[in-house]
């Protein structure tokens, strides 16, 4: 197991809970930094900085992670998205959503306690600075005598609506993702369901159609994962995916055989992890464990031997 550094106090919360399943990812997977930057198109300066919390990786660099983890890369991405949402919010978006023409006085602060980019505009006045997006920020209006929206009475009482407006809706917001979050890392962290005993039909989640002749050859999609809808015919057990007794599986391997010799490892009791098609390190234990039991040669990979214990 890998000696980690402490996260930095000012990491956000939910970049945190990121950072840390994938650091326990990388130390299951057995990689190195340096062969994380060979294995994948990011390199292992830039593995260092995500796994220390002081950059936030790319959606493509957790993807690619999570298929040398042999992970279903979905909740790993859920918590991306909110991290990644977390960090805009920090980088400087008006928290009240508004446009120009409800924005209030710069010199004041008038984007409240609940504006993420408090300071981004505070000392400066309004229509110097550039505003985040790039775009020009609106110098604010002058009243002037008898227009119409100068009434010197009624701008407080306007402004401090504003402002009180600022707080409730950031606070909302905070709440709806702190719930979210929670709900992620409440659940437990597997990288597959609890193994099916042996003679119980198997439905892996999510689920996704049980397709028993698929239409066109297999392709990966990050995410997705197949349905295993076991049975017995003529003796033997079939996932309707794949109905071969000799293809060799190995690592890396991709295709419907694949799909199906998970979905056969999952009825026999050696769960594979997410049924998604790619033979990874999950999937490559699995084999292992069922070989070791059986009697077999233990090498990790499917053979017509393999398959004949798969398909009893």
């Amino acid at each position: 197991m890998s000696r980690w550094k402490q996260l930095p106090d000012t990491l956000d919360e939910r970049t945190r809970h990121l950072v840390v399943q994938l650091r326990r990812l990388k130390d299951r997977s057995g990689l190195s930094l340096v062969s994380l930057g060979r294995k994948t198109a990011y390199s292992r300066s830039s593995w260092e900085r995500y796994l220390n919390g002081k950059a936030l990786p790319p959606r493509q660099a957790v993807e690619q992670l999570a298929r040398l983890g042999g992970t279903d890369p979905t909740r790993l991405l859920v918590l991306h998205e909110l991290a990644e949402a977390a960090g805009r919010r920090t980088a400087g978006a008006p928290a009240t959503g508004s446009t120009g023409a409800e924005a209030g006085p710069a010199e004041d602060g008038a984007a409240g306690d609940g504006g993420a980019g408090d300071g981004a505009a505070r000392d400066s006045p309004a229509g110097d600075a550039p505003a985040e997006d790039g775009t020009a920020r609106a110098a604010s209006p002058v009243p002037r005598p008898g227009g119409s929206g100068s009434d010197p009475a009624r701008a407080p009482e306007a402004t401090r609506r504003r402002r009180l407006r600022v707080p409730v809706v950031a606070g909302l917001a905070v709440a709806a993702v702190a719930a979210g979050t929670a709900l992620l890392v409440a659940a437990p962290w597997e990288d597959g369901d609890t193994p099916a005993a042996p003679g119980a039909a198997v439905s892996s989640t999510p689920a996704e159609p049980s397709a028993r002749a698929h239409d066109g050859p297999f392709v990966y999609e990050p995410g997705r994962t197949y349905r295993c809808d076991v049975r017995r015919e003529n003796g033997l057990l079939d996932a309707g995916h794949s109905a071969t007794r000799d293809a060799v599986l190995q690592d890396s391997t991709t295709g419907w055989d694949v799909v199906e010799a998970q979905c056969l490892l999952k009825y026999h009791g050696f769960s594979p992890g997410g049924i998604d098609g790619i033979y990874g390190d999950l999937t490559a234990r699995a084999v292992k464990r069922m070989q070791d039991e059986h009697g077999l040669v233990v090498d990790g990979k499917v053979g017509p031997h393999t398959w004949g214990v798969l398909r009893r």
